[in-house]
C-alpha cells in the first residue's frame, strides 16, 4: 500500500491513494492554511471511524442481518503536550435495520474492534479505545 502526499500552497496538501482516489488536507489559518480540507488528526479518526464501520458492516451482513445505515460517531481526545497524541478515543455505533438483534450487532462491534479492525488496534497501542452502539428498528 502507498500515497503521495503533495504539497499545493501554504498548508494545503493533496493526498493521493495508490487505488486512485484524492483528498484535500489542510491546516487553520494561523498555520498559513485555507481551511479548505480536512486536519490530519481528523483523517485519523475518521479512518478508525470508516474501518470498524465496514467491519461492522461486513460481519452483519454476512450473518444475513438486514442492516439498512450505520453510523459512527468518533470522538477523540489529544494530550495536552507534544506531540499531541490521542489519550482517548470513543466510537459509537448506530445500526439501524430490521429486526436487528442486540447481540448480533454487539458481536460485530467487538469482533471489529478485538480481531479485525487494524486502525482501531494500531491506535489501541497509544490510546485508550471505547466502543458503544445503538439499534435502531425500521419496518
Amino acid at each position: 500500500m502507498e500515497v503521495t502526499v503533495r504539497h499545493t500552497s501554504g498548508a494545503q496538501f493533496v493526498g493521493e491513494t495508490g487505488s486512485g482516489h484524492a483528498i484535500v488536507i489542510d491546516g487553520p489559518e494561523d498555520i498559513g492554511g485555507r481551511n479548505t480540507g480536512a486536519r490530519p488528526m481528523e483523517l485519523m479518526l475518521l479512518s478508525v471511524g470508516a474501518c470498524s464501520a465496514v467491519d461492522v458492516l461486513h460481519i452483519l451482513r454476512k450473518g444475513r442481518a438486514d442492516v439498512r445505515d450505520c453510523r459512527v460517531q468518533v470522538r477523540g481526545t489529544r494530550a495536552d503536550t507534544e506531540p499531541r497524541v490521542f489519550t482517548d478515543i470513543a466510537l459509537h455505533f448506530t445500526v439501524i435495520g430490521r429486526a436487528l438483534r442486540e447481540n448480533q450487532v454487539e458481536r460485530a462491534v467487538h469482533l471489529s474492534a478485538e480481531k479485525y479492525c487494524s486502525a482501531s488496534i494500531m491506535l489501541g497501542a497509544s490510546a485508550r479505545i471505547t466502543h458503544s452502539f445503538s439499534v435502531e428498528a425500521v419496518d
